[in-house]
């Protein structure tokens, strides 16, 4: 650890353009391209760029995320690969939990798109806006408790395997599936139906007297 340090100050005062840079990490590595990756600051805690590989484990296959961290939590856009190099996902972050559209891919052709949406973690509650269910341009404001940092929010895309044709869609609200109910209201047919139509004539006094005096007679 002495020997980090002293070459770790011997590149501070060395490369005083880059001193800032690295001389605030504990410890980092250098991309093939010079970039500074995998910063530890003073404290521990993960900050900047970085390229994390995993290995296979138990049958799951190995894949390598890059992206960047900001005092130990995930943030902006993340890019997963194959140990091959082929893309399988791009994820977004905030506050180190998902938020916003997240993509993910078989050979390169979308096959899900999740919608997400990240919480403040200093907040215990929330405003947000349900979108009405029959009209795209009305919504509701309402003030929501958080359990969760991060739900379900927005439209779930689900394609084919192998093809761009969609299959189908989930549409989400803080964590809860929406199931559009069907339009009960009458059409316009029926409202014309109901509109045009005659009032029962009424009968004449005599007429509904003699019904009622032979009606226990049938």
């Amino acid at each position: 650890m002495r020997y980090f340090i002293l070459n770790l100050l011997l590149v501070c005062f060395a490369l005083p353009a880059l001193s800032q840079q690295h001389c605030d990490c504990k410890s980092f590595r250098f991309s093939s391209k010079g970039d500074t990756l995998n910063c530890v600051d003073m404290n521990g805690k993960k900050q900047g760029k970085w390229l994390i590989h995993y290995d296979e484990l138990r049958g799951e296959p190995g894949f390598e995320e890059e992206g960047e961290f900001k005092d130990e939590k995930k943030e902006g856009p993340w890019r997963i690969y194959s140990l091959d190099g082929e893309l399988i996902a791009t994820e977004n972050y905030r506050w180190g939990f998902k938020d916003g559209i997240q993509q993910y891919f078989n050979h390169g052709i979308v096959e899900r798109e999740e919608s997400w949406r990240a919480m403040d973690p200093e907040k215990k509650y929330d405003t947000i806006d349900v979108p009405d269910l029959y009209d795209q341009y009305k919504s509701e404001r309402k003030i929501i408790k958080i359990d969760s940092y991060t739900v379900k929010h927005g439209v779930w895309k689900y394609y084919r395997p192998g093809s761009e044709t969609l299959l189908r869609t989930e549409t989400y609200v803080f964590d809860k599936l929406i199931i559009p109910q069907e339009n009960t209201q009458p059409n316009a047919t029926s409202m014309s139906d109901t509109t045009n139509r005659k009032p029962p004539v009424a009968l004449p006094k005599q007429i509904t007297d003699y019904k009622k005096k032979n009606a226990t007679k049938q």
